[in-house]
């Protein structure tokens, strides 16, 4: 197949969980075609140059072969060159995570955890602990 709709093979090539959020996405702008904002079903073909806007980070994938079918990732990463930039340090930052059935967080465990977020008592002057702004 030489063309297909945009919607369709963003969610093909796995860049998108379901059609109808691939489709959403487009619709809201989030998505651009060779720079310019499309409809979900504008017509993408081998060359084009899709844009996906993420929270801090912008992916480009240059289309290179055109499918309609969902396919496994090892397929769908032959339908597509990504010139998508390497992600930032800071959309993959560790999460705070405890073991099941260990009770609450001690006030260190806390501590801990809100320093992880980037969050520090000394930043918020009308937080106590133990009061209503936990």
């Amino acid at each position: 197949m030489t063309a297909g709709r945009l919607d369709v093979w963003l969610w093909s090539v796995r860049i998108f969980k379901t059609r109808s959020l691939a489709n959403k996405e487009v619709s809201g702008g989030h998505v651009r075609l060779n720079g310019l904002p499309v409809k979900p079903a504008h017509v993408v073909k081998p060359g084009d140059v899709v844009t996906v806007r993420e929270p801090g980070w912008e992916r480009r994938f240059e289309v290179v072969q055109v499918i309609t079918k969902r396919v496994g990732a090892p397929i769908a990463a032959t339908c597509y060159v990504d010139h998508s930039p390497p992600r930032p340090a800071y959309l993959s930052a560790p999460v705070a995570r405890r073991d099941r059935g260990a009770g609450r967080p001690t006030k260190k465990d806390r501590r801990d955890i809100d320093r992880l977020r980037g969050r520090d008592a000394h930043e918020h002057p009308g937080w106590f602990p133990g009061g209503d702004g936990d």
